[in-house]
């Protein structure tokens, strides 16, 4: 796995497991991580997450958790227990991140705080009763989740600098709403190219319908890839 390659998550928006296992056979060792959603989370996608991780695979569980502390605090652990590398939650104040931070204990599984969802604009914000402009509730959001002792953010690529300038260097950023240079942005609000991420720090970039509906996954992920190659310092 090369450095870049290591850098792609790949989201498995998929309905089903065999869908989603069709796609891993595809795709192989040409990305580093595979990201298991709501979507896919909920038609058998917690055992998959168990099964790729037990193969080796890098896996992403994307759940994003909001809840009371105690739900948290459990629902963490039994993510841990999975063997997975990544777990998602919505950091949204300190009671939330540090029962996920309990929850996960001394286990290698590493917590992302959820800022500002990448679909999601100022006005969108706006009719959540927020008047702060959106990078400084991404800005707080990712202040909080690093003091709770998590290991990263998702952020999209429009923060990631900021985010970047104000953090550690070991602080990751996972940027989703990536898009190859000319795609099409979809729903997503705040897209970037894989160039443009990783040029404002981004660690990981997550990409999910320009590989998965690609008639050719494997050759989409792997251009992604030398996208990235391309931005990463020589």
């Amino acid at each position: 796995m090369t450095e870049a390659g290591r850098r792609l998550i790949v989201a498995l928006d998929v309905p089903s497991v065999d869908e989603a296992r069709a796609l891993v056979d595809k795709l192989g060792d040409s990305v580093g991580v595979y990201k298991i959603g709501l979507e896919l989370l909920f038609s058998g996608g917690f055992a998959l997450a168990e099964e790729l991780a037990g193969h080796g695979h890098a896996v992403f569980v994307d759940a994003k958790l909001l809840d009371i502390e105690a739900t948290i605090e459990r629902a963490t652990a039994a993510v841990a227990r999975m063997g997975v590398t990544f777990l998602t939650v919505h950091a949204l104040d300190r009671k939330t991140l540090e029962a996920a931070v309990r929850g996960r204990g001394d286990s290698p599984l590493k917590l992302l705080g959820v800022t500002v969802l990448t679909n999601l604009s100022a006005s969108d914000l706006a009719q959540q009763g927020i008047d702060h402009p959106l990078q400084e509730v991404v800005l707080h959001r990712a202040k909080l989740a690093k003091e709770a002792g998590f290991d990263g953010v998702i952020a999209s690529g429009h923060e990631a600098a900021s985010i970047r300038k104000t953090s550690s260097a070991d602080f990751l950023i996972v940027t989703p709403g990536v898009r190859p240079q000319g795609a099409p942005a979809q729903d997503q609000a705040r897209a970037v190219t894989p160039v443009r991420a990783i040029a404002a720090g981004a660690d990981y970039l997550v990409v999910g319908r320009p590989i998965t509906r690609a008639d050719n996954p494997r050759a989409a992920a792997e251009a992604i890839v030398a996208e990235i190659a391309a931005a990463l310092p020589s």
